[in-house]
């Protein structure tokens, strides 16, 4: 089976909601994640230009890389909760041969999406409100040391220009670089999810990384 060896890095979660991603695989905090700048105050990042959309870190290393196996699932905490709606998403970057998975700065189109959670339709859209998700590695990831950005954006006042906020943490496809992966105006960030109610969402970003 192969091993990848992942360390995340607290970052931003497209929401207006206030919350944090400070662990994974554990209920404690900033554990195999790097320290967001909204560790005390729970704030957003809402410039989808700004370099803190990357992985919103106070400082760079970490508590220790977390070793997973390809094909299996991580569990991403959000304290309290991801309570306002909006969907969650996972991207992985691979760390160059050579450069140290603690202090490897991913700038650059490096990224590719493993996750894009999707709404339910019906009188109002809705996603999962949890305080934790189960990621699943896909199981054709290679071995090596990597980089997890997670996020989840919040969409209930994403009616106007810069409304979204996003709350993140970060611990051959389409690779990506933050900035620059998402616009302003993209149709899962600008969007009025109270009325007319959508009946569809395209989430921002690349194509779902599948093996």
């Amino acid at each position: 089976m192969k091993t990848s060896a992942l360390i995340l890095a607290a970052g931003a979660t497209l929401a207006s909601a206030h919350y944090t991603l400070p662990s994974i695989n554990s209920d404690g905090t900033w554990v195999h994640v790097r320290q967001a700048k909204n560790w005390q105050d729970n704030g957003f990042v809402g410039d989808v230009t700004s370099s803190d959309i990357r992985c919103n870190q106070l400082r760079s290393g970490t508590s220790g890389a977390l070793s997973v196996a390809a094909g299996s699932s991580v569990k991403v905490s959000v304290n309290p909760n991801a309570y306002h709606p909006g969907p969650f998403q996972s991207y992985l970057a691979k760390v160059p041969e050579g450069q140290d998975v603690n202090t490897w700065d991913p700038t650059g189109a490096v990224w590719f999406r493993i996750y894009a959670e999707q709404p339910k339709f019906g009188s109002q859209l809705t996603w999962l409100s949890a305080a934790s998700y189960n990621i699943n590695i896909p199981s054709c990831i290679a071995p090596g040391k990597y980089l997890m950005r997670n996020e989840h954006i919040a969409l209930h006042t994403a009616g106007s220009r810069g409304g979204a906020q996003f709350y993140l943490s970060k611990a051959p496809t389409n690779l990506v670089a933050f900035p620059g992966a998402y616009s302003a105006t993209d149709p899962g960030i600008l969007i009025n999810i109270n009325y007319p109610i959508p009946t569809s969402y395209k989430n921002p970003g690349p194509a779902t990384f599948t093996c």
